[in-house]
């Protein structure tokens, strides 16, 4: 199915390994249904049945478990599952996840978006079925996340509705905002102004609407997160300014204007500058029509500004 991927950059997680198999001696719970199988970022994991005390070290997958309705399944999620409100946010990171930590839990099944410190094999060796659902590399593989996640869970049908439903929103913004040719942005992750480029999963997104990444020709290391110098966005001048960096770094339209030499650029003079929420930029579930909403609101009245005034 999908390819094991790597992401890096301030607030984007993703990667690897494993194939799971038969109910874990240290749960206490007793699954129902049949077994199902499904092939995740780290091949075919199956889970002998729905489960029931799911353990989640992904602030995105926690967001579509609660979607498509398995969140009365979920005992406990990481640190940085901050949505929705009602989630069982524990002190389980997903940055440096300890397995011991996780088993004290007695999942019948686990979902994470990395494999760091070898977890995978750790909670293999106990028989817990892992499901790792990395970063999505495009819109097709947030929707089959979401897909492997409603098969594992006993929530197929209502994970196919989800998935459904966000291509028709996006389709649909899409479809309704006339094309960005000629506009360029800036996608801002943190105040060091380390960006993004087209080739990753958020540039992917504004690419949906045919506007140009200042940050493409800046990505010598080929990662697809340069980190550019305010020199570097003044010549540029980009139309738009999106903020993905208000939560973490404070920033703002007030907090762009007061740099040095970015008064005059044409996002800020223009009204371009579009603040975004850090979380809704950085994860690839169902808030992402938000992000794609907020992208076209943007290009659309950017758009507005730049083309000439009817004669």
């Amino acid at each position: 199915m999908r390819p094991v991927g790597a992401l890096c950059a301030t607030m984007v997680l993703g990667v690897m390994t494993l194939v799971g198999c038969g109910q874990h001696g240290t749960s206490s719970t007793t699954t129902t249904g049949s077994p199902v199988t499904v092939e995740a970022g780290n091949g075919k994991v199956t889970i002998p049945g729905t489960p029931k005390r799911i353990v989640v070290l992904s602030p995105t997958a926690t967001e579509v478990l609660f979607a498509i309705g398995a969140g009365r399944q979920v005992v406990a999620v990481d640190d940085q599952s901050d949505h929705p409100a009602n989630a069982p946010k524990s002190k389980l990171s997903g940055f440096k996840p300890n397995s011991e930590a996780v088993i004290g839990y007695k999942p019948d099944l686990v979902v994470l978006s990395n494999d760091i410190g070898g977890i995978v094999k750790a909670l293999e060796k106990v028989k817990i079925p892992v499901l790792l659902e990395p970063a999505a590399a495009d819109l097709d593989e947030a929707y089959d996340e979401i897909s492997d996640l409603g098969r594992a869970t006993g929530h197929a049908g209502e994970a196919g509705r989800l998935a459904g439903d966000m291509k028709r929103q996006i389709d649909a913004t899409v479809k309704a905002t006339p094309p960005g040719k000629g506009l360029t942005y800036y996608h801002e992750l943190s105040d060091d102004l380390h960006s993004v480029t087209s080739r990753t999963f958020i540039g992917q997104v504004y690419g949906l609407f045919g506007i140009q990444n200042i940050a493409d020709p800046a990505d010598k290391r080929g990662d697809g997160y340069p980190q550019l110098s305010p020199e570097y966005v003044v010549k540029a001048d980009p139309d738009l300014i999106f903020l993905a960096d208000t939560k973490c770094c404070g920033q703002s339209r007030t907090a762009v204007e007061k740099r040095s030499g970015w008064r005059g650029l044409t996002a800020v003079r223009g009204d371009g500058v579009v603040p975004l929420d850090d979380d809704v930029a950085s994860r690839w579930g169902p808030r992402l029509v938000d992000l794609v909403k907020a992208v076209g609101t943007a290009v659309q009245k950017a758009g507005r500004h730049k083309s000439p005034a009817p004669r």
